[in-house]
């Protein structure tokens, strides 16, 4: 379809999707994204050539509260970090804001469209620039995906919102996710975090659907899952 002939909302929905995808680029080995890691907050088993693999995409994704490898540490999770989506919520680890001025932040805010306030937690750093997800273009179609009720407050985890990005973005480009619990374990209600504490599943989520939607992608080679 082109743009002369679309709807208002779908040419806005285009052109945000233009937009983030050049800024996202942007922040890519050389301005391009051939290949690109999501990496979730599981807990890794030390891999040498899964670090290998993450740090040498053209593009690493990772959200809230990530682990990286630590110096003389067995690699597992790598440590190349261009783009960082958060919340609101977030608990930062040591390595959410280190390094903040050459990373890109993208702030998923779900809640919005039901009841969360604009108000940024005057912990994170002052200087801070982050770029919002739009919701209905990103956050409500996923919301269709999963079947979930636009009217009630669930919306999907982070991190599966991230590989619906990826996918949206860059449907050309090889993507690899990692550090995803829900795959295999949608019956779980607490997540365990390669930095800090478990955290409780919220009744936001549905985690069922999630997973066989991950696995769908993977099923159709939209996606590639990194043990």
């Amino acid at each position: 379809m082109y743009l002369a002939e679309a709807a208002p909302e779908e040419v806005a929905a285009a052109r945000q999707l233009d937009a983030l995808r050049e800024l996202v680029a942007s922040y890519g080995r050389g301005q391009r994204v051939e290949s690109l890691t999501v990496v979730g907050n599981a807990p890794l088993a030390p891999s040498a050539e899964r670090a290998a693999l993450i740090d040498d995409s053209d593009l690493v994704v990772r959200m809230t509260t990530f682990a990286l490898d630590e110096p003389g540490a067995e690699p597992a999770y790598g440590r190349k970090t261009d783009v960082v989506v958060m919340h609101r919520g977030v608990l930062a680890s040591p390595h959410t804001f280190a390094d903040y001025t050459s990373r890109l932040y993208l702030l998923a805010e779900p809640g919005r469209l039901h009841w969360e306030p604009e108000i940024i937690p005057d912990w994170w750093p002052a200087d801070l620039g982050f770029v919002p997800i739009p919701n209905r273009p990103f956050v409500r179609p996923l919301g269709r995906l999963l079947g979930l009720d636009p009217d009630q407050p669930t919306w999907a985890t982070t991190g599966t919102l991230v590989v619906y990005l990826a996918v949206r973005l860059f449907p050309g480009a090889k993507i690899g996710v990692t550090g995803f619990s829900i795959v295999d374990r949608p019956e779980q209600t607490t997540f365990a975090h390669a930095w800090g504490e478990d955290v409780h599943v919220t009744g936001d989520h549905r985690l069922h659907a999630e997973s066989a939607l991950l696995r769908s992608w993977r099923d159709n080679g939209e996606i590639e899952l990194i043990p």
